[in-house]
């Protein structure tokens, strides 16, 4: 046969197996993006309808829940910036939450509505997918600060609050990941740069109602590295050792709380960047976030007692 003659059949191939690749292509980018539910109520604070937005990945089984913070200096942003949406390729499912920002409500409030959001997607959990047992809050910047302070309060009655009405079931988590977060709010104006005091100060200033020395007891209460003890869950960090907005010596300090005590800890500092950016949610980012927490939570072994519980 000339080849002239062979090419029609050639091509009928070409474009059978093209197309073939191109379904098969879109089946896969179909499954790999996350189920998305949005805007589900979990708590009414007087004016403020508090909701959530939930990627729940679509391959089974689902290794746990991320419950988000949003940054924003505690005044600002919304649960839709997600930084660590990418885990859900790795199988994990992620809440975004809001939280009353400080121009409505000092702290605790943001803390009070957290720990709500966390019972609420606790009781649901059989319902949205993920397993209740394993739950994990992470945050960037000042939600870095408040996951943090969530995580190492699994159990403390002056920060649950009675937001919502899931108060029967348990806020504790089983592992937290604060990227470039503060950690203690008794150190922070020292250790910032000028460009950092500009940031920190009228925002601690809504956040607290004053000034940290001026409401020391209250600084403290709001400070991750004071609430600390042996039985916190394990701790992922990560920052920039370039911030000039949050100085990395928060992050320092928290890790340093953590090593004292012997919990597991990881400090990944990531050189060269400032106060976020895509080294933070980089794939190799992800997947050492993701290593920790699968090496610590595999079977619920790296919780303690405390924190494991689901009721």
């Amino acid at each position: 046969m000339p080849v002239s003659a062979a090419l029609p059949g050639i091509f009928r191939s070409l474009v059978a197996a093209s197309l073939c690749a191109a379904v098969a292509s879109s089946a896969a980018g179909a499954e790999a993006e996350p189920r998305v539910v949005r805007d589900v109520p979990f708590a009414s604070v007087g004016k403020s309808e508090l909701r959530f937005d939930l990627y729940v990945p679509r391959t089974a089984p689902v290794a746990g829940l991320v419950v988000w913070v949003h940054g924003g200096a505690w005044r600002a942003g919304s649960r839709a910036s997600v930084d660590l949406l990418g885990l859900t390729g790795r199988g994990w499912a992620i809440a975004s939450v809001d939280y009353r920002l400080s121009p409505v409500a000092r702290f605790p409030a943001q803390v009070h509505d957290i720990k709500a959001a966390i019972r609420f997607l606790r009781r649901h959990a059989s319902e949205y997918g993920y397993p209740a047992s394993t739950i994990v809050i992470a945050g960037s910047s000042a939600g870095a600060h408040l996951a943090a302070l969530v995580g190492v309060t699994n159990g403390n009655a002056e920060l649950e609050g009675k937001v919502g009405s899931d108060g029967q079931h348990s806020s504790d988590v089983q592992a937290i990941v604060s990227l470039y977060g503060a950690s203690n709010l008794t150190t922070i104006l020292q250790q910032s740069t000028p460009h950092g005091l500009n940031v920190r100060v009228p925002a601690l200033e809504l956040l607290l109602g004053a000034r940290p020395e001026a409401a020391a007891e209250l600084a403290r209460l709001a400070s991750p590295v004071f609430q600390v003890d042996a039985r916190d869950p394990p701790l992922y960090l990560s920052h920039g050792d370039q911030d000039n907005q949050m100085p990395i010596n928060q992050s320092h300090e928290l890790a340093g709380a953590y090593e004292r005590l012997g919990l597991p800890v990881r400090f990944d500092v990531m050189h060269g960047s400032g106060h976020g950016g895509p080294a933070f949610t980089s794939p190799e980012a992800l997947a050492h976030i993701d290593e920790f927490l699968r090496r610590h939570l595999a079977g619920a072994s790296g919780a303690s007692p405390k924190a494991a519980s689901t009721q």
